[in-house]
């Protein structure tokens, strides 16, 4: 083996990691939605937990990625730690799917459906496809689908040039040697860790293995204690992710530690006892990528097996390591572990909105309250609410935007969108709530009064406000649609109202029944409530187009009659519920 097999084998190994990076981002786009419907749901039982954890794992292609959003949702309050034991152990016996995608090239025979599962076999035509998929089709699903293919076929091609990489290895005897002495179990172990570790990823250490196996130099004796030190090692990346976290969520990384060097042990225990009595002839043998991919699963089939029944203990061990204290655990309830699920990270923020927008409403309420009655407490406290929406678009702005750089589907992009738009128009609710309360208060201070015929127009104007903006927080909250359709023609009547109400306002004044003054904040009020009106809308309309954009031609055109002919409807109900 020269220095060329060298680079031939980095060269693998680099494409190797990029083709299951690339595939792993395909899968979770073009599963992203489901993952979001099901990782938010939390597990009721250790074993719902287990199947969640395994499948959300074979879907993603890794284990880690699963481990650290897990670390992500117990940081973020989304989940408790006793529920996130079943998961992590299910992650476990996930990432031993692709070792049995690996395991395919080891088929042997000159069937031509032997030859056609071999990935040497079907990754060429697979690339072809997902190449022609990726460059040339528009739609966002299918483009995932060809990263998809594209993934797999360079994984494929990196573990081929691995293995042609290091098969004169087979010939010298110092390689041999070498996984000699890995036989021993407590060093195999440290040397799967550390490599697992190193590169964060059991997957792909268990890949290199697979692929060193195709020198027939390594025996089966020697690769087991290697993977199951490849099961250690893969617990660093969610260790590293729980830095900084709270308590929870570091005990949820200690959990996952805890679990695989338990199960390591006590797989050892069970294993050298029966080899002492049965002294297993296999054992001895050649290992290969097969058998390798059975070790695998064997493991963390039996360590899970094992541990299940005892998951609180294990929840115990973990606050016996991290315990209690007094102080209140605080949630970072925007973790930028979630990006690992994009569409589990829009899905908080769109909660975490939904909470600035009911804030927003709220301090819009008072202050239109304060026109009834001043009360220096409750300015007090619209000023706060400003300041806390304020808070609330900094920190999902700030959130969203990094998110927004992330690989994203383009579903996951057009909600992102309709975020920040949307909270922009939240924040601006709460900007004219503090107008309101800043109109109320001069009134107040001047002792100014509306006459009993403004008094009735602004209560008028004020009820339709309070209608729209309802409608439009619910229709986000909710994503209902049928109700954000119902936002834009009260929009149109309440622009047809404040032009009403300012042209009676003019008369009123042409007549000497106003003060300037008193038009001046007549006025204003109305260009407030109109402005807020407006937000409402564009909370609505944004809703509307996002689903439009998902939608066909002739569904779209379908949708646009069927919502014209609902908007001259409730027009016309809209300006006979506010008199217009």
């Amino acid at each position: 083996m020269d220095i060329f097999n060298v680079f031939s084998m980095l060269g693998g190994l680099a494409m190797f990691l990029y083709g299951m990076s690339i595939m792993g981002d395909g899968l979770e786009k073009s599963a992203g939605n489901r993952l979001k419907g099901i990782l938010e749901t939390a597990s009721k039982t250790p074993v719902r937990g287990l199947l969640l954890g395994a499948v959300v794992t074979a879907v993603i292609q890794s284990s880690s990625a699963t481990t650290v959003m897990v670390v992500g949702f117990v940081n973020s309050g989304l989940m408790r730690l006793s529920q996130a034991i079943g998961i992590i152990m299910g992650a476990n016996i996930g990432t031993t799917a692709t070792s049995w995608i690996l395991s395919l090239t080891g088929l042997q025979g000159d069937a031509f459906w032997i030859k056609m599962l071999k990935p040497s076999s079907f990754s060429p035509i697979l690339a072809a496809v997902g190449i022609v998929m990726y460059m040339f089709l528009k739609n966002g699903k299918k483009k995932d689908l060809g990263t998809i293919f594209l993934g797999f076929a360079i994984l494929m091609f990196g573990m081929e040039t691995m293995s042609d990489a290091v098969a004169p290895l087979k010939d010298i005897p110092a390689f041999q040697q070498l996984f000699v002495k890995f036989e021993n179990p407590i060093l195999g172990v440290l040397v799967g860790a550390l490599v697992t570790a190193i590169i964060q990823s059991s997957s792909a250490s268990v890949g290199i293995l697979q692929a060193l196996s195709a020198t027939g130099a390594i025996s089966l004796g020697s690769a087991i204690p290697i993977i199951l030190g490849q099961n250690i090692g893969t617990c660093a990346t969610a260790m590293i992710s729980s830095v900084g976290t709270n308590k929870n969520a570091r005990r949820t990384a200690l959990v996952h530690l805890y679990f695989n060097v338990i199960g390591t042990l006590a797989f050892l225990i069970l294993y050298y006892s029966l080899y002492a009595v049965f002294k297993f002839s296999f054992v001895e043998g050649a290992a290969n990528a097969f058998n390798i991919a059975v070790v695998h699963t064997c493991f963390n089939v039996v360590a899970t097996g094992l541990m299940l029944p005892f998951n609180k203990l294990l929840e115990r061990l973990a606050y016996m390591s991290i315990p209690e204290d007094e102080e209140k655990e605080v949630f970072s309830r925007l973790d930028e572990r979630l990006f690992e699920a994009p569409s589990v990270a829009i899905g908080r923020c769109h909660d975490i909105a939904a909470e600035m927008a009911n804030l927003a409403s709220a301090s819009m309420m008072r202050a239109m309250s304060l026109l009834d009655k001043f009360d220096p407490e409750i300015a007090a406290q619209v000023v706060a609410d400003e300041d806390e929406v304020d808070k609330y678009e900094d920190e999902l702005g700030s959130y969203l935007v990094k998110l927004s750089n992330r690989s994203l589907s383009h579903q996951d992009s057009l909600e992102i969108t309709e975020l920040l738009h949307n909270i922009g128009d939240f924040e601006r609710i709460s900007d004219h709530a503090m107008n309101i309360m800043e109109t109320a208060q001069e009134m107040y201070e001047k002792g100014a009064t509306f006459s009993d015929e403004a008094w009735v127009e602004i209560q008028q104007m004020k009820r339709a406000v309070q209608t729209i903006m309802e409608m439009a927080i619910n229709a986000f909250e909710k994503n209902d649609l049928d109700l954000a359709i119902r936002v834009e023609p009260l929009e149109d009547v309440v622009d047809d109202l404040k032009s009403i109400l300012r042209g009676r306002h003019i008369e009123r004044l042409k007549m000497n029944k106003c003060t300037i003054e008193l038009g001046f904040m007549f006025s204003d009020l109305l260009t407030n409530y109109e402005r807020v009106s407006d937000h409402c809308s564009n909370i609505a309309v944004s809703l509307l187009t996002s689903a439009q954009d998902n939608m066909d031609v002739h569904a779209f055109l379908n949708e646009s009659r069927k919502m014209e002919s609902e908007y001259q409807a409730l027009y016309k109900d809209y300006q006979a519920q506010f008199g217009v």
